[in-house]
């Protein structure tokens, strides 16, 4: 499919991908949405807390929301779609991950950037519960690459699945992991790395022979994070073999839902393989948008709309 023409020219501040990443992260914040939470029992025992809102209108159409590496269901960007989903006709259900909605899981597993067993489960609980005619995926970042993985990797796609919308997608896992771990983001890779070893401290806490103090010691990168905890938990052989086998690029020749990705150029998280030209060049279900300008999950845009909150309604709406 040929690459989608990008109009998005934000204010000056919101061309520096730096300042559009920080803002969407810490200062943006969105009123106006209620949630009502629902908890999911998974077959293996632990649990994922979905985080319902509503049309406001009855709607049998539903965008599942996928948030990103240590997100949950209330941060803005989940937020802000919600608010504009619910405002044109779509009930939502944010996902927040295992260990992600607040309360830890209960396995020493947790969650990662391929885990679509969880998002199967919860496709099937809400085909089974609930009576929606038209199901469509948002995914941000880790999310994104979740979504089209699933799409790609040879599921049943119930004929309920409509269309998908991945934002600032790691397309592949090392790529970005290399860009994390260059001087340009070292706040942001120290921040994720706090947040990840404060739940692994809960996690040893919980499963004292499967993690000591000493591994914990070993992570001083988030690449050392997926070796010693993410790959071991998952059952990877270490922090690239998950990385390769985690990455949704190499799934999306077969993806046959029709999927938008958008990918800003000035996205420091995202090295030159997360771009997938070649990929979405060949299969007339992929759409790719690469804007100049909207850092990683950025994307400013008037009344506190993100641009690509607005792109998804629309290419929802065509399909």
């Amino acid at each position: 499919m040929p690459k989608v023409a990008s109009n998005y020219d934000p204010p000056l501040f919101f061309k520096n991908g730096h300042f559009a990443t920080i803002y969407s992260g810490i200062i943006r914040s969105v009123n106006g949405v209620v949630q009502k939470r629902e908890r999911l029992q998974l077959s293996d025992g632990d649990f994922l807390d979905l985080d319902w809102s509503d049309s406001v209108v009855p709607s049998d159409k539903l965008v599942i929301l996928l948030h990103g590496l240590e997100g949950d269901g209330q941060r803005p960007y989940i937020t802000g779609s919600a608010k504009i989903l619910n405002q044109n006709g779509y009930d939502t259900c944010a996902v927040n991950y295992r260990g992600c909605s607040g309360e830890p899981n209960t396995k020493y597993r947790s969650y990662h950037s391929g885990a679509t067993e969880d998002l199967i489960e919860v496709i099937e609980h809400i085909l089974n519960t609930r009576d929606y005619k038209e199901l469509y995926l948002k995914g941000f970042s880790l999310g994104g690459n979740l979504l089209l993985k699933y799409l790609g990797e040879g599921n049943t796609i119930p004929k309920e699945m409509r269309g998908a919308v991945a934002v600032s997608v790691p397309c592949s896992l090392h790529s970005s992991c290399e860009q994390l771990l260059s001087a340009k983001n070292v706040l942001y890779a120290q921040r994720f790395k706090k947040n990840l070893l404060d739940k692994l401290r809960q996690k040893q806490q919980m499963f004292p022979d499967k993690i000591s103090d000493n591994d914990i010691k070993q992570i001083k990168t988030l690449k050392d994070f997926d070796d010693v905890y993410t790959s071991k938990a998952h059952h990877f052989d270490d922090a690239l073999d998950y990385y390769e086998k985690c990455s949704s690029k190499q799934f999306l020749p077969d993806v046959s839902v029709p999927s938008l990705i958008i990918n800003a150029l000035d996205d420091s998280f995202l090295g030159p393989a997360c771009y997938p030209h070649q990929e979405t060049d060949q299969n007339p279900f992929l759409y790719l948008e690469t804007p100049r300008y909207g850092g990683h999950v950025g994307f400013w845009g008037k009344n506190n709309i993100t641009y690509t909150e607005k792109k998804a309604v629309d290419f929802f709406n065509t399909l």
